[in-house]
């Protein structure tokens, strides 16, 4: 049996490869320039075509006790596809305060956390809403959609996905760098 070095690191770069870009952020709201409005709707965006869940539970906690015991359920069960969301304000009502962050749980365990916001800031009730600008738009997030937010509807630019995004099929090439990783580690056994 011959081992050859460059296959070897070949295949390790293509396991490790698949392994972390597959990856889930929240990236609003979350940060200074990243806040939620009080008894108002507000949007929650993501990383969708890097994530490797198919769907989460979205939970808001808070650093403070005293504003918040536990993570509290705000949806139970949310499609990665959809990329973004928006909260109503009959969804969420929690008081203004700083510390709150959004989290992404398995929807059977929700301590398994696969993802959690920066801590952000609910403003008082008429605040003004964060700039545009302000959301970033990672280089993962899809190209024709927004994630920002207004005082009454969330902006739905954009086309529709395809099918096989909404399906959940788009999720079965994720681990084609593992099978490749797993094809030249056989062939360096026959090499």
């Amino acid at each position: 049996m011959k081992f050859s070095t460059a296959a070897l690191s070949a295949s390790l770069a293509a396991l490790a490869g698949s392994t972390f870009a597959q990856k889930l952020e929240i990236l609003s709201p979350g940060g200074p320039n990243l806040w939620w409005v009080a008894q108002s709707d507000n949007v929650i965006s993501w990383t969708c075509t890097t994530s490797p869940y198919t769907n989460f539970t979205v939970l808001i906690a808070n650093s403070n006790p005293s504003i918040l015991t536990s993570p509290l359920a705000i949806l139970p069960q949310e499609p990665n596809y959809d990329c973004s969301k928006l909260i109503t304000k009959d969804q969420i009502n929690q008081p203004p305060g700083t510390g709150y962050t959004i989290q992404f749980a398995n929807p059977f365990n929700e301590t398994d956390v696969y993802a959690e916001s920066q801590q952000f800031e609910i403003k008082n009730v008429g605040a003004a809403y964060p700039a545009t600008s302000a959301t970033p738009s990672g280089a993962s997030t899809p190209a024709t959609g927004s994630a920002t937010g207004s005082s009454s509807a969330a902006s739905g630019t954009g086309s529709p996905q395809s099918d096989s995004s909404k399906n959940g099929a788009g999720s079965l090439a994720a681990p084609s760098g593992l099978a490749a990783a797993a094809i030249a580690a056989l062939g360096l056994m026959f090499a």
